[in-house]
């Protein structure tokens, strides 16, 4: 247990209080104007109320935190108590407030303490709304932890900022999907930040103290707070988010901490969140890439070029005159859960009727938790890493390594069919810049003939019809596209008399993601009726699951989601049962397009898959990354040893000695898509 591992560390927790606040007398109390909430610094110790704004700041946000992880407990109970010493979550979840509270506390005790009284006055008004800015965005972040737990199975993390960026859009979900919860935010927000403006003087107004006696205290009273925000005097670096962790469920460790906490450190981490070195381990560049290449399907002498690690000459089953066009569907949330045909709920009728048209992938996980991740796995094969999707990044934006660079070379159009705005998430600059010539959005839809507008843009009908019409238009040149759907997202809207309900309420994601498949039967069945049909390989592939939550590090079974190839040269009513990988389905669809390729991918494509290979699969959950082959997973996270556990049913972790080998081919896994990105070596030869 990290936590408790010397008992000194738990009572030390308390050292402030009980130095501070020790006296035989009984204890006066100044916190609000009936003398009746907190208690008030002794008769004795008078010569330190400079500290008094400090110490209300302290115990203000102690409260406010304290109060919120035990609400977050009680409402999540059921599964928190299935973890041993859950009860960690209290004294952890102290000592990870504390080190928040005392770092904001520095500045004021520098200008409190340092600063002359003349001019201590002057900037009274400065710290007081220093003070109520910060307790009031904590209060903020721990309102925002409810919403967001049920979303992501976390507490507010770097997701929370990324969707800052695009208010459009979060700004409609919220006001349709979250509309209770931002009533009961901004009420309680209010009547919290008209409370400290009512009682400012009283809470945080400085008590002038002689510059002498400030000076003479000040070293003991910087010693509480420099203590406090480390944590430790024995330790050699200061507490950080690894110290929270005590259980292999993620949503229990996070408990510990607290939601400005874990926002911030995302920030932080933000310039060290392209080098896994800082979080996994090191590894040499050239092992790297040779543990990489061990897991690809590709004999030495194929590797083509050097200077491009992975670039390497892919045989096509055949050769012919006219290689075959490239339509990759993909579909937003499509998780395994919601297909009739891998077992899920029987919301997926068309989808399950083309089954029978092509192969199945009934084994596949996705690498990531959101769709420029998924985008960066179907579209550039590109290795999950603990930094952003390449889609967002800024060495990827051009000259960077998609099926459309690939293609392009080769004579086809290239285009990308949105119903939303492309620029959400980056996506219109990554495409334009690799390979995609042609960016349909929301501007190129014609609102009269279209079937429904909603908060993220034009129905998945609509997207689909227009990309059909596209397609039908671009005659006998070779074309590959992708198209992306949107209506499988909260608030989950779509047009009305399109499908039977499977839930009462309209607007759920039963009900959208019925709506979605109805779509995909609409594509196809005109999709049919065009020239362009007979030529075409089609993918039909999940971005990720919807809502990735469970009691464990990496919740496997939360990464299923479907594939299916349907094409010439496809088997109709096949099924794929090993495990795959995101990353394995573009090679596997290139190889039936009728010509060699020469890409850097490190996917393996599936129909040409040696028996003697075991399936895997990369998983990246946050700053946890999970190396799988066949039922085995390393699991990394940042800062600690890695874990390995034999899996079953994607749900039952046992925990295993570990393989140190299996070890270092995760650590490559992740190293390696460092050293490609930062060396701008995946990319085609012009």
């Amino acid at each position: 247990m990290i936590f408790c591992k010397k008992k000194q560390d738990l009572s030390t927790i308390l050292i402030i209080y009980s130095t501070i606040f020790r006296n035989n007398s009984k204890l006066n109390c100044y916190f609000c104007p009936n003398n009746k909430i907190l208690p008030s610094i002794p008769p004795n110790m008078k010569k330190i109320q400079f500290s008094k704004p400090l110490i209300n700041f302290l115990l203000i946000g102690l409260i406010i935190l304290t109060v919120s992880r035990f609400v977050l407990f009680l409402l999540f109970r059921s599964r928190i108590t299935e973890t041993p010493n859950y009860g960690y979550i209290f004294p952890i979840g102290l000592r990870m407030d504390l080190i928040v509270l005392c770092y904001l506390l520095f500045l004021p005790l520098a200008l409190i303490a340092l600063v002359p009284d003349s001019f201590l006055k002057k900037i009274q008004s400065f710290l007081t709304v220093y003070f109520i800015l910060f307790l009031t965005l904590i209060l903020f972040m721990e309102l925002s932890t409810l919403d967001f737990i049920k979303e992501y199975d976390t507490r507010p993390n770097k997701l929370f900022i990324d969707y800052l960026i695009y208010p459009k859009e979060v700004v409609g979900t919220l006001l349709k999907s979250y509309l209770l919860s931002i009533f009961v935010t901004v009420i309680i927000l209010s009547g919290f930040v008209y409370t400290l403006i009512r009682y400012r003087k009283q809470l945080f107004e400085i008590k002038m103290t002689s510059y002498k006696t400030k000076l003479l205290f000040f070293p003991l009273v910087a010693f509480f707070v420099f203590f406090g925000a480390r944590s430790s005097l024995t330790s050699k670096r200061p507490i950080n988010a690894s110290n929270a962790i005590f259980s292999t469920d993620h949503l229990t460790n996070s408990l510990g901490l607290n939601s400005f906490y874990t926002v911030t450190f995302a920030l932080y981490s933000m310039k060290n969140e392209s080098n896994p070195e800082k979080m996994y381990g090191k590894m040499d560049y050239s092992e790297a890439i040779s543990r990489v290449k061990k897991y690809m399907d590709v004999k030495p002498n194929a590797f083509s070029d050097d200077s491009i690690p992975l670039l390497h000459i892919q045989k096509t089953d055949s050769i012919i005159k006219r290689p075959y066009n490239i339509v990759i569907i993909l579909e937003e949330s499509l998780g395994a859960e919601y297909v009739g045909s891998l077992g899920g709920l029987p919301l997926t009728p068309e989808f399950d009727k083309l089954t029978k048209e092509g192969t199945l992938f009934t084994n596949l996980y996705s690498t990531g938790t959101r769709s420029v991740r998924g985008i960066e796995a179907v579209v550039t094969g590109f290795l999950p890493s603990p930094s952003e999707s390449v889609v967002k990044l800024n060495n990827s934006q051009t000259n960077f390594y998609t099926i459309a660079s690939l293609l392009k070379q080769k004579g086809y159009d290239t285009s990308f069919i949105y119903g939303g705005m492309a620029n959400f998430d980056n996506m219109g600059s990554f495409f334009s810049g690799n390979g995609f010539d042609k960016i349909i959005d929301e501007d190129d839809f014609d609102s009269k003939k279209s079937a429904f507008h909603g908060t993220w843009g034009w129905s998945d009908e609509d997207v689909m019809a227009k990309a059909n019409t596209y397609f039908k238009n671009l005659g006998s040149k070779p074309f590959v596209s992708l198209v992306f759907s949107s209506s499988n997202h909260e608030p989950f809207e779509f047009p009305d008399g399109r499908i039977s309900l499977y839930s009462k309420e309209k607007n759920s994601v039963d009900n959208a993601m019925k709506y979605a498949d109805y779509s995909i039967g609409q594509f196809f069945k005109q999709a049919k009726k065009e020239a362009y049909y007979k030529n075409t390989i089609f993918l039909v592939i999940a971005d990720h699951n919807t809502r990735t939550y469970g009691k464990h590090l990496v919740p496997i079974n939360k990464f299923h989601i479907p594939a299916l190839i349907i094409g010439p040269g496809v088997a109709k009513g096949g099924k794929y049962n090993k495990l795959c990988s995101q990353i394995d389905i573009q090679p596997t669809v290139l190889g039936k397009i009728g010509m060699d390729i020469e890409t850097p991918m490190a996917g393996r494509n599936l129909f040409d898959l040696p028996d003697s290979f075991q399936g895997r699969a990369m998983m990246q959950f946050n700053d946890i990354n999970a190396f799988r082959v066949g039922n085995e997973v390393v699991i990394m996270q940042p800062n600690k040893d890695p874990l390995q556990f034999h899996v079953q049913n994607d749900t039952i972790f046992t925990p295993q000695k570990l393989n140190e080998n299996l070890a270092k081919d995760a650590l490559a896994h992740v190293i390696c898509p460092f050293y490609l990105y930062n060396q701008q070596k995946y990319k085609v030869k012009k």
